[in-house]
């Protein structure tokens, strides 16, 4: 008998009963009571503390947003998905411009060196984000797959400014996660960043250089 085996076979032939639910207060972890402007305003102040650029714009305008960033910050060459609306949007309202659209819904070995190489931005939706921490979450798809915030020198996000959350707790609780927990969510906090061992922290090296964050009212 291995001593996984015994060490299982000794729980299973307790004398003294089940072990009790421990009972748990969540209390610390959520229950801020912030007012959504407040939410926004936290939210805004974290991530702009840590070089993440917040651009507020409206819901209907917001693409006319978009193509004033990317001309500020000089893309040439956009990767995009094509089934959410604000991939959708965005491809419709870049039709005219001279900005390339890269297809981000490929096999991700077909298109690997041209992500590294050459594409200058990415462009994703969010599902919400963190006021505390100052934090997206993204929940990447097929169609939107992960290293299109990852890799690209500048990732692009838009946030709708009534999907902001006190607290990662009231994420999980609003959006159900302990009935269907994501597979792959994303928290993302700003730029990518590092410190060596001198603590000198570092924006830009395995990642996004820029965080741009479209804040949709």
């Amino acid at each position: 008998m291995s001593v996984r085996d015994t060490i299982l076979r000794r729980l299973r032939e307790r004398t003294d009963g089940t072990l009790p639910v421990p009972e748990t207060d969540f209390a610390i972890m959520s229950g801020r009571g912030w007012s959504q402007e407040e939410r926004l305003q936290r939210f805004e102040d974290k991530i702009a503390s840590v070089h993440g650029e917040v651009v507020h714009t409206t819901k209907q305008a917001w693409t006319s947003a978009l193509r004033e960033v990317l001309m500020r910050k000089g893309v040439k060459r956009l990767g995009v998905g094509r089934q959410h609306p604000v991939a959708s949007d965005a491809r419709t309202a870049l039709q005219e411009t001279d900005i390339e659209l890269i297809d981000a819904d490929r096999d991700i070995e077909a298109w690997s060196r041209e992500q590294f190489e050459t594409l200058d931005a990415g462009l994703t939706s969010t599902r919400g984000a963190i006021a505390e921490t100052g934090s997206l979450w993204l929940w990447p798809t097929p169609d939107e797959p992960r290293r299109l915030s990852l890799v690209p020198p500048l990732h692009i996000a838009v946030l709708d400014a009534e999907m902001i959350d006190d607290t990662f707790f009231d994420v999980i609780e609003r959006h159900g996660w302990a009935g269907q927990m994501p597979t792959n969510a994303l928290l993302i906090s700003g730029p990518s960043k590092t410190a060596d061992i001198e603590q000198t922290l570092a924006y830009g090296v395995h990642g996004p250089r820029e965080l741009v964050i479209l804040v949709r009212h």
